[in-house]
């Protein structure tokens, strides 16, 4: 099976890089490479953030904030191939086109590529190009909720969600470096065109997410078609 992960920065450098964290995804990654060809496309996280805001402090323009933040999201890249060791990619792919062509070989390992283009994105256009079986975008929220669950406590998760539902859901979405909703209308709309089976979920909880990929409850949502 061909696995494509887009692996939320919130849960890879919620500040800094959680060094523990890597690890355990490291394990849980080679694990799965054993058996599938697996991509993870990484965020920015807090630091992508942090760069952002000094970038507009000074005036920067929103599409040279958009490339500080791909240098954060490659900097987490980075990060995790030296936890992968011999098991992933040395380079950076730094287009879908160079990712595609090392696809499959080990584990594959990039952060963004160009401007106006969120890790989501990125990740499902990987997903379309290598003709992916599952796409799983991994954050730091459970599932899709019908409203905000940080601002609404009475927001209640899909089990299952129609990809129709889910772009008007990520629609409203901004589109500022670094504001990215859960899942942007980008990456959704790719999903949709390719069909692409998706799995949105706690990337924090690996053994969660094991059961996810295995076809097991778990939970998160399921976008269907």
């Amino acid at each position: 099976m061909r696995i494509v992960f887009s692996m939320g920065g919130s849960i890879l450098a919620p500040d800094e890089v959680d060094e523990k964290f890597a690890s355990s995804l490291a394990k849980f990654l080679t694990e799965l490479a054993a058996k599938h060809e697996v991509a993870v496309i990484v965020g920015g996280g807090r630091p992508a953030r942090r760069d952002i805001e000094k970038a507009r402090a000074r005036g920067a323009s929103w599409a040279e904030c958009d490339h500080i933040g791909i240098l954060a999201t490659r900097r987490n890249a980075k990060a995790l191939i030296e936890k992968l060791g011999k098991n992933s990619n040395k380079n950076i792919p730094e287009s879908i086109h160079d990712a595609a062509g090392v696809f499959g070989n080990k584990i594959l390992v990039m952060g963004g590529t160009e401007p106006g283009h969120s890790t989501d994105a990125v990740a499902a256009l990987l997903a379309e190009w290598v003709k992916a079986d599952l796409f799983v975008n991994a954050s730091n929220v459970d599932a899709v909720y019908d409203r905000n669950p940080r601002e609404h406590k009475d927001a209640k998760p899909y089990k299952v969600i129609k990809i129709s539902d889910l772009l008007q859901i990520v629609g409203a979405g901004s589109m500022e470096a670094g504001k990215y909703p859960l899942l942007d209308f980008t990456s959704a709309r790719i999903i949709e065109r390719s069909r692409i089976r998706t799995l949105i979920l706690d990337g924090r909880d690996l053994k969660d997410m094991e059961s996810a990929i295995a076809g097991r409850p778990f939970r998160g949502t399921t976008v269907v078609f």
